[in-house]
């Protein structure tokens, strides 16, 4: 294949970058500010040194024009209800005092003062901050943030492009603010939003700006006519304004759908489309609509959001398609590059052979650069990368880790049966209540205790040789016996053993797992100063022996009460890792789930009678379009019933999820036939439980009462409020009472005071029921 040059040279760019620092510089330092040990201005010149070396590095690569303003202290969302002046009523007083500890205070709350909800971003596991609007809303512009950065970046001799979320992106992941009516419509404020975009996208040329990026990924999504009607007339207002710099279009995570025709028609100077396999279609489309003549178009051929090395030659087949719908072409990613890790070449423990098929941000770049280059001057120019990435494409297809025969076999014998309980959940819930003797109101925690200092010592000085197993393991069994003494003296229910042996939920399991490589410095931001290192899921999945087993029993011969067995659900070990794009999800989720299955089985053998399979990631991993949710929730519910369904009606199964909308998937929550499911709604204030309710859901549920993304402690009081109102949804003898989530991030002096005062209120309320309850 020999690829003319492009009319117009083709570019190379990026929508954005991981934030954090090839060590987490920006996590150090601003956890230190956080504790009084870095002041402002010391983290704000952090902030600065990993712009600036993130733009030198993507210069130095060969990318002409790199992003500006997607550099983030917390949440890029948070950022732009900043910039609008969407500040919550409860938080003026905090912004007005500081604005830096207000920003915070927005984000993580204070004692004093929830913070603004958290959810996830779109299908991803990044996490966040709604913004809280009303009627009564008053935008206001503040363009600092954006030009400040803007104007780092041009000090440098760069070019950059600023980019900010699009309006109607920000108005429809908004929600109503507390005491504003459920049915208020943020996007009703578009009007109103409009002219501070229109403010500061002047104060952005004024600066010198001559491109900006407005990120409109919420139109991937399905969307009414009104809401299609609301994007032609933001664009259409952005982009009939004299005074502005050229306006970049941008979306992703799929599909534009219904909206390209709107974009393509609007007057903007370009669109930004994903034209890897989550965006299929996005070719046919732009063909339909007329290409876009007289535009720019990004072409993001690079998968952003998986770590798999590029094909060359496809993604040139598609650029050179392009070429011909539209007046510029330049190559990007599919996405910002938020969403892996930094460097590949940091992987030292990765088998060679292996590592020749990852691409991190840095290699992401150096792919997008050689695609660019290929396009402008032709194919000959990079014969010698096409030949590299055929042979290493060719390799991992040949790779004996990608295929296990044994695996593959035991898949293909999967009956129905395979995944049903031996008794519906009516009869098999009476021999769970006889068999585990538990009160009304039950209590619980979600799994792990906090992570300390201790504990990441000792797990350090373990990899470092200081001291030897039989050392750490006696470190890990005094943890064990702290975290259950601490639960029974508090009087909570059924107890875990806190998980002090475990590094990530995930990771855990995928380092006992075959088929699964774990990085050492793969981080990614999950929220916040909160990263995560998905492991890579490269090929077919079994488990050589028990993962949990010796730990859980270990716990449960030191009480009476009940240990819960933790396990990480088969969808969301494929949803938090980077799973291989060689097969159908499906068919890797069955996989797992057979693993998951000899594990639960094993448990419940030596003795565990309630055993919790968490899978926080259903809702996240629900697909963007309503079309595909069905084929998605089948195979995804049956992986998780085939992993839980193989033991006795007494047995009680437990799982649990976090940080989603879960309205339009109850009845996949019902689907799972789970026996008790817990789920964050502290900071939602009891909505899921309405939800539940409005279902009909059957079984039982603990929607949280404590937020653990927050350091306040809530009191008995606030606690105790929360549950009436989740009794106004579920009957007190199918309620749980529980955190949100998991309490690993948290350090003890709040966790022992937020489960005292849990316990107190669950008591509270048992106290106020009627004795025939």
């Amino acid at each position: 294949m020999t690829a003319k040059p492009a009319a117009a040279a083709a570019r190379a760019t990026v929508y954005g970058y991981p934030r954090q620092g090839q060590n987490r510089e920006l996590k150090k330092a601003i956890e230190g500010y956080w504790k009084g040990r870095v002041d402002a201005d010391a983290l704000r010149q952090t902030g600065a040194e990993l712009r600036r070396g993130t733009w030198q590095q993507l210069a130095e690569a060969g990318v002409h024009e790199v992003p500006t303003g997607d550099f983030s202290y917390y949440d890029h969302v948070l950022d732009t209800s900043v910039m609008v002046g969407a500040v919550p009523e409860r938080h003026r007083e905090a912004v007005r005092a500081d604005a830096l500890d207000g920003y915070f205070a927005m984000a993580r709350g204070t004692q004093d003062v929830a913070p603004l909800e958290m959810t996830k971003w779109f299908d991803t596991n990044y996490h966040y901050l709604v913004p809280e609007l009303g009627p009564d809303t008053v935008f206001t512009a503040d363009s600092a943030k954006q030009v400040a950065e803007f104007k780092e970046a041009l000090a440098l001799g760069l070019t950059p492009r600023p980019v900010i979320v699009g309006p109607v992106t920000y108005l429809l992941l908004a929600k109503a603010a507390p005491g504003v009516a459920a049915d208020f419509e943020p996007l009703t404020l578009l009007d109103r939003l409009l002219p501070v975009y229109a403010e500061v996208l002047a104060d952005l040329r004024a600066a010198g700006a001559e491109w900006v990026q407005l990120d409109e990924p919420a139109l991937v999504q399905d969307r009414t006519p009104a809401e299609l009607n609301a994007a032609a007339r933001a664009y259409r207002d952005l982009g009939g304004l004299t005074d502005r710099p050229k306006l970049l279009v941008a979306s992703y995570f799929g599909r534009f759908g219904e909206a390209l025709p709107v974009l393509a028609k609007a007057p903007v100077d370009g669109l930004a489309l994903d034209f890897t396999e989550s965006g299929a279609g996005n070719l046919d489309d732009l063909a339909a609509a007329g290409g876009l003549p007289g535009k720019r178009l990004v072409a993001g051929v690079v998968n952003g959001r998986n770590i798999w090395i590029n094909d060359y030659e496809k993604s040139l087949s598609v650029l050179g398609t392009l070429l011909g719908l539209a007046d510029r072409v330049d190559v990007s990613a599919s996405c910002s590059l938020l969403h892996v890790p930094l460097d590949a070449d940091a992987e030292r423990d990765i088998d060679p052979q292996i590592a020749r098929w990852l691409a991190f941000a840095k290699q992401k770049t150096e792919e997008i650069v050689v695609l660019a280059r290929g396009l402008a001057a032709g194919t000959d120019t990079i014969t010698a990368e096409l030949a590299a990435n055929r042979a290493d494409l060719a390799s991992r297809t040949d790779a004996v880790i990608t295929r296990d025969p044994a695996v593959r076999a035991r898949t293909a014998a999967i009956t129905d049966a395979d995944g049903r309980r031996s008794q519906p959940y009516a009869e098999r819930t009476l021999a769970q209540r006889a068999h585990l003797g538990l009160p009304l109101l039950p209590t619980t925690t979600i799994g792990s205790f906090p992570q300390t200092t201790e504990l990441r010592t000792a797990r350090a000085d373990l990899r470092a040789g200081r001291i030897d197993e039989a050392g750490y393991e006696e470190r890990i069994k005094d943890e064990i016996r702290e975290v259950l003494s601490f639960q029974e003296k508090a009087g909570i229910d059924v107890l875990v053993h806190g998980e002090p042996e475990r590094n990530d939920m995930v990771q855990y399991f995928a380092e006992q797992l075959t088929g699964y490589l774990a990085t050492q410095h793969g981080w990614v931001q999950s929220y916040g100063t909160r990263y995560v290192r998905p492991p890579v899921l490269a090929g077919d999945i079994s488990r050589p022996e028990p993962m949990t087993v010796r730990w859980t029993t270990y716990a449960q011969a030191l009480t009476e009460r009940p240990v819960k067995g933790m396990l990480t659900g088969p969808v969301t070990m494929l949803a938090w890792s980077f799973v291989r794009d060689d097969q159908p999800l499906g068919d890797t989720a069955r996989q797992v789930a057979l693993a998951l299955r000899d594990e639960v089985n094993d448990l419940e053998a030596n003795g565990t009678s309630v055993i919790q399979v968490d899978e926080p990631a259903l809702r996240e991993t629900l697909p963007l379009r309503a079309a595909e949710h069905a084929a998605y929730l089948d195979w995804a519910t049956e992986s998780f019933r085939l992993a839980t369904a193989g033991v006795r009606p007494d047995t009680q199964i437990h799982t649990h999820m976090c940080y989603a909308e879960f309205g339009d998937i109850v009845q996949a929550i019902d689907d799972l036939d789970a026996d008790v499911i817990s789920l964050e709604a502290a900071r939602s204030h009891m909505q899921v439980a309405r939800e539940l309710a409005a279902h009909g859901y059957p079984r039982e549920a603990g929607p949280g009462v404590y937020d653990i993304h927050s350091p306040r402690i809530p009191s008995t009081e606030e606690a105790a409020a929360l549950l009436r109102k989740g009794l106004e949804a579920i009957p007190a003898e199918r309620l749980w009472v529980n955190p949100d989530c998991g309490l690993k991030t948290r350090g003890w002096p709040e966790t022992r005071a937020s489960l005292e005062n849990l316990v107190a209120a669950a008591r509270e309320i048992r106290a106020e029921l009627p004795d025939a309850v």
